[in-house]
C-alpha cells in the first residue's frame, strides 16, 4: 500500500544535466553541489523577483497618486501607470519561462530607466528631495540584486547550452535530430536507482507501466511500435494521442515521438546505464513537448507553481520509489500545496493528490 511517509529529497531537476558530464561530477562531487546549489538559488531570487515585479506594477498602475507621495516626486499618473504595466509584463514573463535570463536582465533595463527618472527629480528645487534620494538608494540595491540574478541564470543558461559534447551526441541519430529540429518547451532530469540495468529498462520498456509513476497519466496501451496514451491536462481536460518507437536499444536507449492527429506534441528519449561501484543504474530522461494552450497554457502552468521539469522529476523520483520499493512514497508536499494542520490526511485529500483509487483503497 501507498504510504504518506516523504523522501523527495534524492530527486535531481536540473535541465543543464548531461548524461555524459556524471563522471565528471562524481569526481568533483563538491563542486558541483556548490554549482547546483547556487543555481537553485539564482532560480529563487528569480521567482522573489517576478512576483516583485507583479506587486510593484500594481501599485504603480492603481495607486500612482499614493506612490509619488511615498517617493517624493512628482505625480504624474500616466507615467506611473505605464511603468505599472511594464513591472506586471516583466514579472508574468520572469514567472512563465524556463530559463527567464532574459525576462530578469528586462527588469535590470527598467530599473536603469526608474534612476534615470528619479536622478531627474533630485535637484534642490525639490522639497522632498530625502524622500527621492532613499528611494533612488532603494532602486540601486534592487537594481546590484537583479544584476546579480541576471548574470547567474545567464551564466546556468551558458553552461547547459556549452555541456553537450561530441559523445553525447554520438549514437543518437535520429533520436537527436529530432530532439534538436523540434519546437517546444525541453525538460531534462537524471537520478541513480539501486537496481540492475536489465530491470530499470525492462520496467520502463513496459509503457503501460507508466501511468503507476507519471502523475497525469491515465493509460498507455501498446499496439506494436505504437502506443496509445491517455492523460489529465490543465482543468482536467482529457488529452489522447498516438506515439510511435523511434529507437529501442535494450539496456541503453528508449526513443519516442507523438504523431500528427494528437492533441499532445511531443518526443523524448530515456538513456540507462550501469552505475559505478555497482550502484545500479543511471538513468537520463529527456523530454520536449508542446503543451495544450502553447507557450501561453505553460505559463499559466508555471505561474501556479508547476512547470514541466518540475512535474518530469518528480515523476522520475516516483520511477525510482516504484523500482526500488515497489510504490510511491509520498510527502506531506506532495499532497498539500500549503500550509496544512499538523494530521494525516482525509481520504478526500487523498483521493485529490491521486493517493487512493475510485474505491477509497491506497493505489498503488
Amino acid at each position: 500500500m501507498a504510504t504518506q511517509l516523504a523522501d523527495r529529497a534524492g530527486a535531481t531537476g536540473y535541465e543543464d544535466l548531461e548524461y555524459n558530464d556524471m563522471a565528471d561530477r562524481r569526481q568533483d562531487g563538491g563542486m558541483y553541489q556548490q554549482s547546483a546549489s547556487e543555481n537553485g538559488n539564482a532560480d529563487q531570487l528569480a521567482r522573489f523577483l517576478g512576483w516583485f515585479s507583479i506587486g510593484l506594477g500594481l501599485a504603480e498602475v492603481l495607486a500612482p497618486r499614493q506612490l509619488a507621495q511615498l517617493i517624493g516626486v512628482e505625480n504624474r499618473p500616466g507615467v506611473f501607470r505605464l511603468m505599472g504595466f511594464r513591472e506586471i509584463g516583466t514579472g508574468i514573463a520572469i514567472l512563465s519561462q524556463e530559463q527567464p535570463a532574459g525576462a530578469v536582465w528586462g527588469r535590470v533595463a527598467g530599473d536603469l530607466l526608474d534612476l534615470a527618472l528619479l536622478g531627474t527629480q533630485l535637484d534642490s528645487n525639490n522639497p522632498e528631495r530625502e524622500k527621492t534620494l532613499a528611494a533612488t538608494m532603494s532602486v540601486l540595491g534592487v537594481t546590484a540584486l537583479d544584476l546579480y540574478t541576471a548574470k547567474s541564470l545567464s551564466n546556468q543558461s551558458n553552461g547547459s547550452n556549452g555541456s553537450s559534447n561530441g559523445h553525447a551526441r554520438a549514437g543518437m541519430n535520429s533520436t537527436q535530430e529530432i530532439m534538436d529540429s523540434s519546437s517546444g518547451i525541453r525538460v531534462k532530469s537524471a537520478t541513480t536507482i539501486g537496481r540492475p540495468v536489465a530491470e530499470v529498462y525492462g520496467f520502463w520498456r513496459n509503457f503501460e507501466n507508466l501511468p503507476r509513476f507519471m502523475t497525469h497519466l491515465e493509460s498507455v496501451r501498446t499496439e506494436g511500435d505504437r502506443s496509445h496514451w491517455v492523460a489529465l491536462g490543465p482543468a482536467g481536460v482529457r488529452l489522447e494521442w498516438q506515439a510511435e518507437m523511434v529507437e529501442d536499444r535494450p539496456n541503453e536507449l528508449i526513443s519516442w515521438r507523438s504523431l500528427p492527429g494528437g492533441r499532445v506534441d511531443t518526443a523524448g528519449y530515456v538513456r540507462f546505464r550501469s552505475a559505478p561501484g555497482d550502484r545500479g543504474t543511471e538513468i537520463v530522461v529527456e523530454m520536449r513537448y508542446d503543451p495544450p494552450g502553447g507557450v501561453v497554457g505553460a505559463s499559466i502552468a508555471k505561474l501556479f507553481g508547476e512547470s514541466g521539469q518540475e512535474v518530469v522529476t518528480r515523476d522520475l523520483q516516483a520511477f525510482k520509489n516504484v523500482i526500488e520499493l515497489g510504490e510511491v512514497v509520498h510527502s506531506d508536499s506532495s499532497i498539500y500545496p500549503k500550509a496544512h494542520p499538523a494530521r494525516p490526511p482525509s481520504d478526500e485529500e487523498m483521493k485529490k493528490a491521486k493517493l487512493l483509487n475510485n474505491t477509497g483503497v491506497a493505489a498503488r
